[in-house]
């Protein structure tokens, strides 16, 4: 069993469904008003509800950053790459992938989640290995969101972009070095779009792969953008581009 922590990732697990929560602990005293929006939703997904003091919570989680809530949650219900295809061809959208290459800390891996379920991305994919998994700590820098996201695993991220190619998906891979600015090439298709980790960004093999590499133009003499803060700017403008695109009915 995972361990949940703070109010928005409880609520939205709650919410979302996707877990089993065996038991949801919510401290008494100061704020207990706000946490019994948690306490209706857990009773109307069925799950136990333990009110205790603060000091209790901090023994289970570990540490205090958990705004007096947490809950025994079943693991994050990852995905294969087959099945999250198979629920986006029943979509009447342009199949619209996040792919992570070795991103590793979670924080990065829970903003990027909210970042795709905010702009309404199907699904994002990871690598098994030297990647942050959808732990308690990336499901609370997510605010909630990775709760209601798809994420696939796979075993090879260019066997993955490979198959995602042969389903008519275009790749674009995000380097600052990129040949295309993200303003001029065409991010509104069927797109999966690659962030490198936080060290080195795309892996060679990974870039070779991708159809085409996207730079975001910048002026600032700082090197550049980190993983997360690239991903949603080029997230949102491929959401724009898409918008536009829809609204000509392309």
């Amino acid at each position: 069993m995972d361990v949940l922590y703070g109010y928005h990732p409880v609520l939205e697990a709650l919410r979302a469904r996707r877990r089993r929560i065996g038991k949801v602990c919510l401290g008494k005293g100061k704020g207990a008003p706000r946490r019994q929006a948690i306490a209706d939703a857990a009773g109307q997904a069925g799950a136990a509800v333990e009110w205790i003091a603060a000091q209790q919570i901090t023994a289970i989680v570990g540490h205090p950053r958990h705004q007096d809530v947490c809950a025994q949650a079943s693991p994050y219900p990852v995905v294969t790459l087959e099945a999250l295809m198979d629920e986006i061809t029943k979509s009447s959208r342009p199949p619209w992938l996040l792919l992570l290459d070795q991103v590793v800390d979670p924080q990065n891996l829970g903003a990027m989640a909210r970042t795709a379920h905010c702009a309404g991305m199907q699904g994002i994919v990871i690598p098994k290995d030297r990647s942050a998994p959808p732990s308690a700590a990336a499901s609370k820098a997510s605010a909630g969101a990775l709760e209601h996201m798809r994420i696939a695993y796979v075993t090879n991220l260019v066997d993955a972009i490979v198959r995602l190619k042969e389903k008519g998906m275009w790749v674009a891979g995000a380097d600052r070095d990129g040949e295309q600015s993200i303003f001029e090439a065409d991010l509104a298709g069927p797109l999966a779009i690659v962030i490198g980790g936080e060290e080195k960004g795309l892996r060679p093999l990974v870039r070779k792969h991708c159809d085409f590499i996207v730079s975001i133009p910048q002026t600032g003499p700082v090197g550049s953008l980190n993983a997360s803060a690239a991903a949603a700017v080029i997230v949102y403008e491929s959401f724009r581009q898409r918008l536009v695109a829809s609204r000509h009915g392309d």
